[in-house]
């Protein structure tokens, strides 16, 4: 079983790596985004790739980027990715790669969450809150938010962690009235995805977004749009108030790091086998779910 953990394409030049993706220059307006199958875990990339996960993944975003395009623009140029590389590169890129848009990255990262799980159940539990927002009093843990709330984080350098911002934080980070339309539109995108999910029977507990701006100055979403990557994604069947559902995505190797007893610092352990296949079902089950594919 193997997977690719990182590419090295001959006809382009590669300009960055992050924890999933590698980015190549095509032209001063677009650029090739690979989606490799690295699993990045507690802000650390681990040394077994999970199969065929690039391809889920660019397959998942590209149908959000699809179906959302009516609330905000995309990255995508529409280009085929084939079409840009040399046919020796050609098996690094079919399927798991899209040509997209060279943009202004908004230096944020535009968190939403619709229930209480994870790092923003463990501060409600403290303090009534998360991400300082008040929430109401007796809620348990996967318990539905009565709207939606905005928590934005910091874009780390890849090893470095996310962190936590404020809204005033993010204000003064990007503008009151960017930092307003970026809120907005990421609820917006958040709401008409749950909504879409959930006849789907999944639940998005909560999700990121990255987005850019064009040369027009016009908001855009970028990198990636709903993956098991970017979200918590729950089956509704064994969704409970009070419990930690199942999830659709990395989760699984969450919890095996969690159990392992590693101390979250680079490098991460080996991952067995056997939990790396189940990650990689889970994220083809999201796929098969969400897109009747």
């Amino acid at each position: 079983m193997s997977g690719l953990n990182t590419t090295n394409l001959k006809s382009l030049k590669k300009i960055y790596s992050g924890k999933v993706r590698d980015l190549y220059e095509i032209d001063d307006k677009r650029m090739l985004m690979i989606a490799t199958d690295r699993l990045s875990a507690f802000d650390v990339i681990l040394d077994d790739p999970i199969p065929a996960k690039g391809q889920i993944l660019t397959a998942i975003s590209n149908f959000w980027f699809e179906t959302l395009k009516d609330v905000v623009p995309n990255h995508l140029t529409g280009d085929k990715p084939e079409d840009v590389v040399s046919a020796e590169d050609l098996p690094q890129v079919v399927g798991r790669a899209v040509v997209a848009k060279r943009l202004k990255a908004v230096p944020i990262e535009a968190v939403v969450r619709g229930y209480l799980a994870g790092s923003g159940w463990k501060e409600y539990q403290k303090s009534g809150t998360v991400c300082g927002i008040a929430l109401p009093a007796g809620l348990q843990e996967s318990s539905k938010l009565p709207e939606p709330i905005f928590t934005p984080s910091t874009k780390a350098a890849v090893g470095d962690h996310d962190e936590n911002i404020s809204y005033e934080q993010c204000v003064g980070i990007v503008g009151a009235e960017l930092a307003a339309k970026v809120r907005d539109t990421a609820i917006l995108l958040y709401k008409t995805a749950a909504e879409f999910a959930a006849k789907r029977g999944i639940i998005i507990c909560d999700t990121k977004f990255e987005f850019g701006l064009d040369e027009d100055g016009t908001l855009v979403l970028m990198d990636e749009a709903l993956t098991p990557d970017s979200s918590r994604f729950w089956p509704a069947d064994s969704y409970a108030a009070g419990s930690n559902p199942p999830s659709f995505d990395k989760q699984f190797v969450r919890d095996w790091l969690e159990a392992s007893g590693w101390n979250k610092q680079a490098p991460a352990p080996a991952v067995p086998l056997d939990v790396r296949e189940k990650t990689a079902a889970k994220y083809r089950e999201a796929l098969e779910r969400l897109t009747g594919n």
